[in-house]
């Protein structure tokens, strides 16, 4: 069952139709869930921590564009913060702006907090983009599902092999695709795109650079982006190693 926000200023995104208040270009955490999303299967990968990746990339990509920054708190850590007067037009996005507008916030309380109500319109801006399809089956012949099929734009292909170069061709990312690629290693779900994107220790290597916030000259001006998608995606991997069951 999806988990409800508790705060009214997130409620806007749950039913946040296509087209009112959204952007011309597919969002951060548009391209994320559509590379998560596993063409073979239908699935997506990653769901039992999926809304605290989601989360991330929506942080992400308010950094990437200006709209928030970080600080330091009094305690030390790391916190995050709107810019004030600079909105996001894109619904999902301002959502979360107006969350952190009302006061700085730590990673670790806006993961949760934005991200359960994340998965279902995003998903529904995919498809009304054609990037997923559903497609209408019964269950035993008796019972209506709805299976999600891969559209036929092109996209996931594209975002697939901006990642695949950067992983595995070592090619210098630009700060979208170096934190598209930093939050797929986040989420644990790299293993799953073997062998196309090989599980090895090059790979792992590259990946825990991206992580650590090393994307190489282009992204040498987005010092905020890089160091707030570093502490989002430790703070990712650290919550799914503590829902993950054990092996």
């Amino acid at each position: 069952m999806t988990q409800q926000p508790d705060d009214p200023s997130l409620e806007k995104m749950v039913n946040a139709p296509f087209g009112a208040g959204v952007s011309d270009s597919p969002t951060l955490p548009e391209d994320l869930l559509l590379l998560l999303f596993q063409p073979e299967s239908g699935d997506i990968a990653g769901e039992t921590t999926l809304y605290y990746v989601l989360a991330g990339a929506v942080l992400a990509d308010l950094a990437l564009s200006g709209f928030v920054t970080t600080r330091t708190s009094p305690t030390g850590s790391v916190e995050i913060e709107a810019v004030q007067d600079k909105a996001p037009a894109d619904e999902i996005l301002l959502s979360a702006w107006d969350h952190l507008a009302v006061k700085p916030r730590n990673v670790q309380t806006v993961l949760p907090a934005i991200g359960p109500a994340l998965r279902q319109p995003l998903l529904d801006r995919l498809i009304a983009r054609g990037d997923i399809r559903e497609e209408k089956r019964k269950l035993f012949g008796l019972f209506n599902t709805t299976a999600l099929k891969e559209g036929r734009t092109g996209r996931r292909d594209r975002l697939f092999g901006e990642v695949r170069d950067i992983l595995v061709d070592g090619n210098e990312p630009t700060p979208r695709s170096a934190a598209l690629a930093a939050l797929v290693w986040g989420s644990g779900t790299l293993p799953r795109f073997d062998p196309q994107i090989p599980w090895t220790s090059s790979v792992i290597n590259r990946a825990q650079e991206l992580e650590r916030g090393n994307w190489g000259a282009e992204a040498a001006g987005h010092a905020v982006a890089r160091t707030m998608t570093a502490v989002i995606v430790n703070n990712v991997i650290a919550t799914a190693a503590a829902v993950s069951p054990p092996r």
